[in-house]
């Protein structure tokens, strides 16, 4: 008759020493706490499959309790009782782990949660979604190793298919990354999408649209002043053209950051185009922009409507969030232009160039204003005060032009004060 064996308790547990040589302490049917010399506990299952001896780790105490050792022990004879070795199951259940983590999806994810936290939150949101709109619902349960070119080249066909050439491309490219990732990391023996260059339709690289001769952007701007639809929209445009500065700093301005005193508004890092890494770095700093004459009366006149708030584009629908980032484009083609003669971000490439090539301002002195990432001749990264008082006069001086421009047919010039 076999020997009895009495359970274990959790004080036993808990307060089992080393000893010279390591040592069992049984708990039945199998399951038994190693404790070793240097004093760790570990939980092992000896049991017999095929007339041959086995045995389960089930992990070390005090991660694993007693009850959830007994617990284990008692799933591992329920297998033994179906016929299944509970060492082969646990083999199945990790290869099959690791089958999960091993597809594109898994890795695709662990690429993007590792480069998320240096990217904008707007590039961040489009790969994303690009990924689960365009990928995953193709390829993404599949191990990334056993994909081919032509899989892939099948993932890009069905977005080309929705006449979306340009996106099709930047799947492409994302996708590319996601396979050089796992390339590095050991999951996939080379990039396959490497082999689809040249296979997807070519596009056009194409800048936003934009007006940038002064004989087109005289009638642009009459045609401004003449819109019929709401006032807000038409403000917006106004002060698009004198300030340009990007169609989502416009729409998201706020009262708070303009001192019709000091002609100036200053607009916030964070809301700016940059890199996630550069925003952290100068966090609570501020781009200033110089108002003009011109556009500090078209503040007042607007305060009188949306000043009681905290936008000054307020939606049409409700104060608390601005006005949609495709309003001013609407109202442009309203005005009778379509996306092929200008856009909302084409005020920024309208003053670019006619402020260089019509009134020779100093590009050094533009790009400052446009609030692109220039650099002084030391290495020096652009600050908000930089050629300020220079900036001062040419965005007045550039109102006053676009106010002559509006009144005769012909090219306005302009004193070469800014050369």
């Amino acid at each position: 008759m076999p020997k009895r064996i009495v359970p274990l308790t959790d004080v036993q547990v808990r307060n089992a020493k080393p000893k010279e040589k390591d040592y069992k302490l049984p708990d039945g049917f199998g399951l038994y706490l190693l404790v070793s010399k240097t004093g760790g506990k570990l939980w092992r299952f000896n049991y017999i499959f095929d007339n041959k001896p086995n045995q389960l780790s089930f992990g070390s105490y005090p991660e694993i309790t007693l009850s959830e050792a007994r617990q284990r022990r008692e799933d591992a004879r329920k297998l033994l009782a179906h016929g299944i070795s509970p060492g082969d199951a646990r083999k199945a259940e990790k290869q099959s782990q690791t089958q999960q983590s091993e597809t594109f999806e898994a890795i695709a994810l662990e690429w993007y949660n590792r480069q998320v936290s240096v990217w904008a939150t707007t590039h961040a949101a489009t790969v994303i979604s690009r990924l689960k709109r365009d990928v995953f619902p193709h390829v993404g349960a599949r191990p990334v190793a056993e994909l081919k070119a032509t899989d892939m080249l099948q993932v890009f066909r069905k977005i080309e298919a929705r006449e979306k050439f340009e996106t099709a491309h930047r799947v492409k490219s994302i996708c590319g990354q996601v396979f050089r990732y796992a390339v590095a990391t050991g999951r996939a023996e080379r990039d396959c999408t490497a082999d689809l260059r040249g296979t997807l339709t070519p596009v056009i690289s194409k800048h936003h649209a934009a007006l940038t001769d002064p004989k087109d952007v005289a009638p642009f701007l009459r045609a401004i002043d003449d819109y019929d639809g709401s006032f807000i929209v038409k403000c917006a445009m106004k002060l698009s053209a004198l300030v340009f500065q990007r169609p989502g700093e416009i729409r998201w301005a706020e009262w708070s950051e303009f001192n019709v005193e000091t002609g100036e508004w200053n607009v916030p890092i964070e809301r700016m185009k940059l890199k996630k890494r550069l925003k952290e770095s100068r966090k609570g700093e501020k781009h200033l922009v110089p108002l003009s004459h011109q556009t500090i009366e078209i503040l007042k006149d607007l305060h009188e409507v949306t000043g009681y708030g905290k936008f000054l584009f307020p939606s049409l629908t409700t104060s608390l969030k601005p006005i949609s980032d495709n309003t001013i484009n609407q109202a442009i083609r309203r005005m009778g232009y379509d996306k092929e003669e200008m856009t909302a971000h084409g005020f920024r490439a309208m003053a670019r160039t006619i402020l260089e090539e019509h009134l020779s301002v100093k590009p050094e002195i533009i790009e400052h204003q446009l609030a692109h990432t220039v650099k002084d001749a030391l290495g020096r990264a652009y600050n908000r005060t930089t050629h300020l008082s220079a900036r001062k006069l040419m965005m007045q001086q550039w109102a006053d032009y676009l106010d002559e421009l509006k009144t005769v047919a012909k090219v306005i010039p302009i004193k070469r004060e800014m050369a």
